[in-house]
Parts: C-alpha cells; sequence; structure tokens
C-alpha cells in the first residue's frame, strides 16, 4: 500500500485550504447562531469544484481520484470553520451525486448529475424515519407501483439538507416480505405531487445545515425515477455509506489537525506557574495523544480510500475509519477544550462549537454501536 501523496495532490490540498481560509469563513460565527445556511459558500464551493470532485467531466465534474477526494475534504477540514456546511455538502456528494452516477442510466444521469455538479441543485438522501434509526430497513415508508406510477407514503426524519432540498434519493419498501431485500430507492423531485418537508429541526451542533422531516403523502414517482432495480435500495445505501464514511470523515481529520496545532501554539505561550503549560507532563501528554489519535484516523481513512482506488469494496476498512475518525474527533475536542480552560468553555472561542459539532459524528452514518456491530459481523463473529 501506497499512501504518498503526488505534488498535485498536494498542491491541490493547499489550494483547497487557501480557499476555505479566505472564501468560506467570514461571518461563520453569526451564521452559526442564527443556524443560517451558508448559500454564498455552497456556490462558491461549486464553483471551485467541489460539488463535482468525482464525477467525470462529461457531467462538468473534475474526474478526480477518491485519495485526492479524501484529501480535499481534509483540506476542506482544515481550513473551513462552518462544519455544516461542509456537511452539507458531503451528503450532497456522497448520498445523491455518487448513487446517481453508480447506479442511475443515461437518462437520470443527463438529467440530474450537471446541475448537482454546478450546485443549482441540491441533493441528499432520505432513509432515516421516526421509528427506525440504526435499524435502517424495518422502515414503514411504502412504495406501490400503479400505471408506471410508483406511489410513495410514509415519512422521514433527520434528514440532511431537506428543507433546501430539490432532489431526494428516498428509500422506500416496495416489498416488505422480502426485508432488507425488498427496500428500493427513487429519485424525488421536490415538486412532484405529495412532497412536503415540515420546519427546520434544531439541532445541538451543525446549526448550518438544514435539517427536516420529509413527509410523504400519495407521493407520485414516475417509474423512470426509481434508481436501480426494485429492491436495489440496500446495495445502493451499503454503496454509498462506505463512500460517506471515507470521505465525509477526512473533514474530521482536517479539523483535528488545526485544532492540535491551534493547542500547541498555545501551551507553548499560556504560562503558569512561571513556565509554558505546555512542559507539564499532564499538558503533554494530552497533545501527545490528540496527535496519535490524527495520525491513526488519517492512516484509516488513506487506507479506504486505496483499497477503492484498487476497485475493492471495503466495509469493515470504512466501518473502522468511520468509528476511530469520529470517536477520535470528540476526544480531541475534549483535550482541547480542556486544555484551554475557561477559555475554550467561552463561546468567544470555536472550541466548544467544534466539540458539539463533533459529536454528531458519532451518530450520523451509522454510529459507533452500529460500526462495531457491522465490524463484529464482517470478521466472523
Amino acid at each position: 500500500m501506497d499512501f504518498s501523496l503526488t505534488d498535485d495532490q498536494l498542491s491541490f490540498k493547499k489550494t483547497v485550504i487557501e480557499f476555505s481560509e479566505k472564501i468560506l469563513n467570514k461571518g461563520a460565527a453569526e451564521r452559526e447562531r442564527n443556524g443560517e445556511f451558508n448559500q454564498d459558500g455552497w456556490e462558491k464551493c461549486a464553483d471551485f469544484g467541489i460539488h463535482g470532485l468525482s464525477l467525470p467531466e462529461a457531467y462538468g465534474g473534475l474526474g478526480k481520484d477518491i485519495l485526492t477526494c479524501v484529501v480535499t475534504m481534509e483540506g476542506l477540514g482544515y481550513g473551513c470553520r462552518d462544519s455544516g456546511l461542509l456537511f452539507a455538502i458531503n451528503s450532497h456528494i456522497w448520498t445523491c451525486v455518487s448513487p446517481i452516477l453508480k447506479f442511475g442510466t443515461d437518462f437520470q444521469k443527463m438529467k440530474y448529475l450537471p446541475g448537482l455538479c454546478n450546485g443549482s441543485l441540491k441533493g441528499g438522501h432520505a432513509m432515516t424515519e421516526p421509528d427506525s434509526g440504526s435499524d435502517a430497513f424495518s422502515m414503514r415508508c411504502k412504495a406501490q407501483k400503479k400505471n408506471g406510477t410508483y406511489i410513495i407514503n410514509g415519512t422521514k426524519m433527520f434528514i440532511t439538507n431537506a428543507p433546501i432540498a430539490d432532489i431526494l434519493l428516498v428509500f422506500a419498501a416496495t416489498d416488505s416480505k422480502k426485508g432488507f431485500a425488498g427496500i428500493s430507492t427513487f429519485i424525488v423531485e421536490k415538486g412532484f405531487p405529495g412532497f412536503s418537508v415540515g420546519k427546520p429541526l434544531g439541532m445541538m451542533g451543525l446549526k448550518t445545515c438544514p435539517m427536516g422531516e420529509v413527509i410523504l403523502q400519495d407521493c407520485e414517482v414516475p417509474e423512470e425515477n426509481r434508481l436501480g432495480k426494485e429492491g436495489a435500495g440496500s446495495a445502493i445505501f451499503n454503496s454509498e455509506m462506505e463512500w460517506e464514511r471515507s470521505c465525509l470523515f477526512a473533514t474530521h481529520v482536517g479539523a483535528m489537525e488545526k485544532d492540535l496545532e491551534e493547542c500547541i501554539r498555545y501551551v507553548n505561550t499560556r504560562k503558569q506557574f512561571g513556565k509554558p503549560i505546555g512542559k507539564n507532563q499532564a499538558i503533554a501528554h494530552k497533545i501527545a495523544d490528540m496527535r496519535v489519535r490524527l495520525e491513526l484516523s488519517r492512516l484509516a481513512l488513506y487506507k479506504v480510500a486505496w483499497l477503492k482506488s484498487q476497485g475493492e469494496r471495503a466495509p469493515v476498512e470504512s466501518a473502522i475509519a468511520k468509528l476511530f475518525a469520529s470517536e477520535s474527533y470528540v476526544e480531541n475536542c475534549m483535550e482541547a477544550l480542556q486544555i484551554h480552560g475557561a477559555y475554550g468553555y467561552s463561546t468567544e472561542m470555536d472550541l466548544e462549537r467544534s466539540l458539539r459539532d463533533s459529536i454528531a459524528g458519532k451518530i450520523y452514518s451509522g454510529t459507533s454501536e452500529i460500526q462495531r456491530n457491522i465490524i463484529a459481523a464482517l470478521i466472523g463473529l
């Protein structure tokens, strides 16, 4: 395995960091307080090429390989302090754009991918329901085929980008008797009859990323908008989760690196009892542990990228990477806040916001408990 980055990849990452720091951070604190989505930042990221990172040039994309995608997200996580915007973009790319590219018909790709790439369309996916979170495939949402149209009924909850999305990949049961093998996926436009979105949900963190409830009441979806075959929903979901668990959590790695650098600067300048606090072993060990978590998280994600670049699946590896990176981010945020003491707890600094944002990573894309179940099951337990 060779995780070394090329000069082009390093240069691109540097450009991404410079773009993020210069363009995406202005007004971030105020937007976070107001729970306001950064529409201008969304458009600027689309213009830069972020939304089309992995898309072929035929659809307006950059055609980047997966390791470059991971490195790009790492750069965004390092340079951008608006975690909600990054989460919205990652959901758009990995749970909507990527599945359409892999499983869509030529008609579906030409209809949706150019707009998703240039940012004029916003996407996401709708899997979670009020009564089915971790038990995702026990969904109550049903889709019944009638005269070339699917009629979908059900409710989805905690759906990323729902209040702003133009299209969502909706998962619904077309044959409840088959369990996970009876789940199908549909490209649902916000203008389809019977589709509506509830008011945005207030969350502990990621406040600049709109989340909401999706209501499908006799929602009419043309047969041509079914993604993949009937019953392919679980395969589509598992595929997109591998991508999300590898690329989305690279933003955590970038954020951990930025926080670590700030902590090192702080402990070398903050003096107590006549010396920098970094000279105290208790503080030095916190810094060392933060570095260990950062490096191991990065290596785990790079391994997933390498495997997928070889055309391999990486279900165990992506679960390990997601589990370790998400939990490491929370632990590093806790340590960074503790190192800064009352200053860290103050809303004048980014640390308390980073901690609130980080906790969600242990829940979305499959909880830490589910990742451990996946790992255990796939190694034969």
